[in-house]
């Protein structure tokens, strides 16, 4: 019976649509290692093969967070391994298996279609797969070219054009793609009175972070489709987008007056200069990780503001991590309806289903689990650093968060941290909910146990 229910249980487990997801994204990361760990990868040889890994799960899972400098230490090949890695990471391994097959002319298999539904778009969207699809990659590729141009132009006064062409691309793949990574030394603290440069990064930042199914849906309203016959006018914008949108504006706006309130760093002087930079790093902490200024000075407040927005994240089927800006909306109306002694939940004159629910309380108390694990192994692996809690607090977040953003810790992480942070990452980019699936598939129980009531509160 046991070795039944094993296998029954290990079948379940590599059959499951999760299991393509994770063996992808590890499979992507393992070849990424081995290939920043080339001598002709790295400018000087300095990183080992554990820099390597780190660097790549960082890539892949489009955090930004680097022990190494990108600029110095990785030689130009390797840059440009680290921003197809960004690429693959961002649009998924699954993705770039479809395009594959399209180009060859072959169909994907009912589970491969599966998980690329699950991670771009609502079930309603599935039937009608390869024409969003293939929208997706015209927006993805039209928005990172455009990008591109623009920092170009911006980045010319300072660079050559050949070399302001290879960081303009970089950068705005990196942007759209929510990674953080810059092939600068000092990321963006040196364009920091640039607002062409800050502007367009913060717009390539919300864009990918909005999710794939939003931008699909803007493109619906924005361009009419000949095939369907209804102008854009015609079209409404669905729960969905609405939510995310609106919780994007005011984790956004809201982000900022927070760091205005709390303050940014003694550089900023100006109201024009606090305004710009409250802005951008309440936009790039959303997983980006770009900074405009240094972090580890900022106040503690300031930094507890970029924790939380962090942890939030950005939306569904995006580029970016933490829990999605659609389960903090419906954990809200959870408390709002729990407060008011409602038996529904509601989500802007919807009722939102109980599974829904449910798996929203399920994924915050495996992130909030994770983490909490997290913050005692840094505790304890980086106890010769001789930091704030904070510090290794915002460290852990941002890993989980896929952000990148750091106070100044990472290059100096132990071994076992930077493993326990490699870990994080791929956590966090996946979603802790599909590891939890991936691990655990779920069983039908026939059995009904008796109702226990215990004190609470």
């Amino acid at each position: 019976m046991n070795e039944r229910f094993k296998e029954t249980r290990f079948s379940r487990i590599v059959q499951s649509p999760e299991t393509a997801l994770v063996g992808g994204f590890a499979a992507v990361i393992l070849v990424g290692t081995i290939i920043l760990a080339l001598p002709w990868s790295q400018q000087w040889g300095k990183g080992g093969l554990l820099d390597a890994l780190f660097t790549a799960t960082s890539a892949v899972c489009v955090t930004g967070l680097t022990v190494l400098d990108t600029e110095k230490d990785f030689s130009l090949f390797g840059q440009v391994v680290i921003m197809l890695l960004i690429q693959i990471g961002a649009l998924g391994i699954m993705s770039f298996a479809a395009l594959a097959f399209q180009i060859m002319g072959l169909r994907l298999s009912l589970q491969s279609r599966t998980v690329l539904s699950d991670s771009f778009f609502q079930r309603d969207l599935a039937r009608e797969f390869e024409r969003t699809f293939r929208t997706i990659l015209i927006v993805t590729f039209g928005i990172e070219g455009l990008g591109a141009v623009l920092l170009w132009f911006f980045f010319l006064p300072r660079l050559d054009p050949t070399t302001a062409a290879f960081h303009a691309v970089f950068h705005s793949v990196s942007a759209f793609c929510n990674a953080g990574f810059s092939t600068f030394s000092d990321n963006l603290v040196a364009w920091k009175d640039s607002p062409g440069v800050l502007f367009v990064i913060m717009s390539l930042i919300v864009l990918g972070g909005l999710g794939y199914m939003v931008l699909h849906e803007i493109w619906r309203l924005l361009i009419a489709d000949p095939m369907e016959g209804i102008s854009p006018v015609g079209r409404r914008i669905s729960l969905q987008a609405s939510v995310v949108l609106r919780v994007t504006v005011i984790l956004i706006v809201g982000g900022a007056i927070l760091l205005l309130i709390f303050g940014i760093t003694i550089g900023e002087v100006t109201w024009w200069d606090k305004t710009i930079h409250a802005l951008f790093q309440s936009v790039t902490a959303r997983t980006a990780g770009f900074s405009s200024t240094d972090i580890g000075r900022l106040p503690a407040a300031s930094l507890f503001t970029l924790i939380m927005l962090m942890f939030i994240g950005g939306s569904p089927g995006s580029c970016a991590g933490g829990v999605k800006t659609t389960s903090l909306a419906i954990w809200f109306s959870l408390l709002v309806a729990s407060i008011y002694g409602r038996s529904e939940v509601r989500l802007m004159d919807r009722r939102i289903a109980p599974g829904l629910v449910n798996r929203v309380n399920l994924l915050l108390g495996m992130a909030i689990f994770w983490n909490i694990v997290g913050f005692l192994i840094l505790f304890n692996t980086e106890s010769h650093m001789k930091v704030g809690a904070l510090d290794l607090i915002f460290e852990q977040i941002s890993a989980f968060g896929t952000v990148g953003l750091s106070t100044g810790l990472t290059p100096d992480l132990s071994a076992p941290g930077k493993l326990w942070l490699s870990a994080t990452m791929f956590v966090g980019r996946l979603g802790p909910l599909t590891i939890g699936l991936w691990m655990f598939p779920r069983q039908r129980i026939s059995v009904s146990y008796p109702k226990g009531t215990v004190m609470i509160g």
